[in-house]
């Protein structure tokens, strides 16, 4: 039986030959960035420092994946074209909800008092009505769910050769990361994008109704503390899916026992990120264009690779370190 993982990226023929080409061009390519060749990795010292300087080399890069993240779930803009009302009916409803009871008071009391205070509540809104062609175009938007997987496979692949320094060629490293785990990731891109819109749905829900009483409370903390754990639990799940072959339940355990092991880490990582949604919700409050901008061009690939850098570490040194020498060869353990 063998005791070790089985490394995605480096055990199969297909990789060596990669990983050869690449070491071609490694020291040409460190020395265009401004980088020595004998300069140490980052990951090999992932602090808070260093953290900038590889952001730093590469945010061109990753201008890029982040058009993967959007285009390649391009179904969601089915469902934000259907959200504008362009393809809704236009109706005229009661803007009070004090307007009906009042109506029925005046037609057995016409009464100056009634009169006025239904001139008040009686104002009249312009509303969207859902169409058959609302119902479509959100219909296209669930295509979101064979999209997600997909695409987090493979930006989690390109994002993870950058920490690891190596040469990127992202269209290319994206379809190879898709064709290797597509069979894992689209059923689980399904279930993961399922979780989080239940998550956000139950905190919101719960959020507006505080008020209700002590259960609430409850549930609305219980919630928020999900959320905090799952989103733990995400910087790990697809590193190790495009990284070891192992199955849908391996892996939410082992990122449950990670989300412990790199509490540190994590929390950094989400405080980031959360700094990097709230510059953008405030960008969007001071300046609408660049607000909007933002999120089709670093949002969604700066908040991965700040994840991917604060879990990948974790992975090495418990996954991978014990089973590999320095040259990434496997060590042989003796017969028990």
């Amino acid at each position: 039986m063998n005791r070790y993982p089985q490394n995605k990226n480096d055990n199969e023929e297909e990789s060596e030959k990669k990983r050869f080409r690449f070491n071609l061009f490694e020291r040409i390519r460190r020395e265009q960035a401004g980088v020595s060749p004998d300069e140490p990795r980052v990951i090999d010292e992932p602090t808070f420092f260093h953290f900038f300087k590889l952001l730093g080399r590469k945010i061109t890069s990753l201008l890029y994946v982040n058009l993967f993240f959007v285009f390649g779930n391009f179904p969601v803009f089915f469902g934000l074209f259907a959200m504008t009302g362009y393809v809704s009916a236009e109706s005229f409803s009661p803007y009070y909800q004090q307007y009906a009871p009042l109506l029925g008071a005046s037609y057995f009391d016409s009464s100056p008092v009634v009169a006025s205070l239904l001139g008040v509540f009686g104002i009249h809104a312009k509303i969207s009505v859902p169409t058959t062609a609302t119902t479509v175009f959100y219909a296209l938007a669930l295509l979101t769910l064979l999209t997600f997987g997909i695409v987090n496979v493979g930006t989690t692949y390109l994002i993870r050769s950058m920490i690891r320094e190596e040469s990127v060629f992202l269209w290319q490293d994206f379809w190879y990361a898709v064709r290797r785990n597509w069979k894992q990731a689209l059923p689980f891109g399904a279930f993961d994008l399922g979780i989080i819109a239940l998550l956000v749905y139950d905190f919101i829900y719960f959020y507006l109704n505080l008020t209700a009483g002590t259960l609430i409370y409850i549930f609305f903390f219980l919630t928020f503390s999900m959320i905090i754990v799952y989103s733990m639990m995400r910087m790990y799940i697809y590193l190790m899916m495009i990284t070891f072959d192992l199955s849908v339940m391996k892996l939410l355990k082992n990122a449950i026992s990670f989300t412990i092991l790199g509490i540190k880490r994590n929390i950094m990582a989400l405080f980031g990120i959360v700094v990097l949604v709230a510059l953008n919700y405030v960008l969007l409050t001071v300046f609408v264009p660049i607000g909007v901008i933002i999120p089709f061009i670093l949002l969604f690939s700066v908040s991965a690779f700040i994840a991917a850098y604060a879990a990948y570490p974790i992975i090495k040194k418990y996954m991978i370190d014990p089973y590999y020498d320095e040259k990434g060869n496997p060590i042989q353990s003796k017969k028990t």
